[in-house]
């Protein structure tokens, strides 16, 4: 995939039980539930809002969460912006205060970047009526990792109600640079809530940093999850579009023993076609896990690809953990993927694995 471009125990003590009786810390360490049906109540009780945990949130994220700032767009006028991009630009650089972009509903057609110095923000659609920002761009004019509609390069990004979509034609295999992008987050601490993210091949840039994605939809061909970020996905269904050549979900793009991977859990993996792969050896030391996820009969009995680098069959770290359905029959995996035990899945069911108590809140209500 060319072109893809981490007395003082007195004091201390009295200062343990002020935090606990002024704020409610999430537990980093409470496993995902096994019964989906406990998930909304796994996370209200560990993901806090905001006014029950001040004390244990990063400083510079409490402090931006104090006077929230919404504006507004909408296709029709009325408000003061009718493009995401106009209302972007109208955030300060070096923004240190949470602003909420309510997008009215609507076919938004532009390339939105958020860059670095602008952390804090939130992009809000209606969930009854949920916006599309869409663009055509594509590997061979823009590169591949910016071919994105929307890239995200600041920290402490939030998207919510939000569909983003590449609008570029299905690669056919011939046309070169054809890969096209619907979303790159390339900052640190990002959720997602009830977002879809539509595309074919390199659907999303999974780049860097903690991130989160919650209700989500995620549909491509080949390698429609790929990067070097550390995010937990969970409940989020992904749509494989096949029948027409190879299919691949995640291509993770770990290359050292750093702490980056991605971990599906709770997830369902649906959609046309057979023979698509849970996750192929892009980069030697991808990590990658799936647990209790639901997997349909467009997974490849194999499972798992090492991209024709058999030498990389060592340094995967490929794992599954109680799926379900008849993509997760294991009797016909490759080798070199693991199933994992309750101690070895533990660390990628957790809000740890993002380190999410210091940064991770509900989405907000607008």
């Amino acid at each position: 995939m060319a072109g893809k471009k981490t007395c003082f125990v007195f004091h201390a003590a009295l200062t343990t039980i002020f935090l606990i009786a002024t704020s409610v810390i999430s537990d980093d360490t409470a496993p995902i539930p096994a019964n989906k049906a406990q998930l909304s109540n796994w996370f209200n009780n560990n993901v806090k809002p905001y006014t029950h945990r001040k004390g244990s949130l990063e400083p510079a994220l409490a402090k931006a969460e104090e006077s929230p700032l919404v504006i507004k767009v909408t296709k029709a006028g009325g408000e003061k912006f009718t493009t995401i991009t106009d209302a972007i630009k109208s955030i300060p650089a070096g923004n240190t205060r949470r602003v909420i972009v309510f997008i009215g509903a609507g076919e938004y057609k532009e390339k939105v970047k958020i860059e670095r110095t602008k952390p804090f923000v939130t992009l809000y659609g209606s969930p009854k009526n949920m916006p599309t920002l869409t663009f055509d761009g594509t590997a061979a004019k823009y590169g591949t990792v910016d071919s994105a509609t929307l890239i995200v390069e600041s920290n402490y990004f939030v998207a919510a109600n939000i569909i983003l979509k590449n609008s570029a034609p299905r690669p056919d295999g011939k046309r070169k640079g054809a890969q096209a992008a619907a979303l790159r987050i390339s900052g640190d601490n990002a959720a997602f809530y009830n977002c879809k993210i539509k595309g074919f091949q390199d659907t999303l840039c999974d780049d860097r940093g903690n991130h989160f994605f919650k209700d989500c939809y995620i549909e491509g061909t080949v390698d429609f999850i790929f990067g070097s970020g550390r995010s937990l996905y969970l409940n989020t269904e992904l749509y494989v579009i096949g029948d027409a050549g190879l299919t691949m979900i995640a291509a993770q793009a770990r290359e050292s023993e750093d702490n980056t991977g991605y971990s599906f859990v709770h997830c369902s993996i649906t959609g046309t076609g057979t023979g698509t792969f849970l996750g192929r050896a892009w980069m030697s030391r991808p990590r990658v896990v799936y647990a209790y996820t639901s997997m349909s009969r467009v997974i490849n009995p194999a499972g798992w690809s090492d991209s024709f680098h058999p030498e990389r069959d060592r340094t995967v770290f490929y794992g599954e953990y109680k799926c379900s359905g008849p993509g997760a029959v294991v009797s016909r995996r490759v080798k070199y993927s693991k199933q994992l035990t309750d101690a070895q899945v533990r660390p990628f069911i957790t809000l740890g694995y993002i380190q999410g108590s210091s940064w991770l809140l509900p989405p907000p209500s607008v």
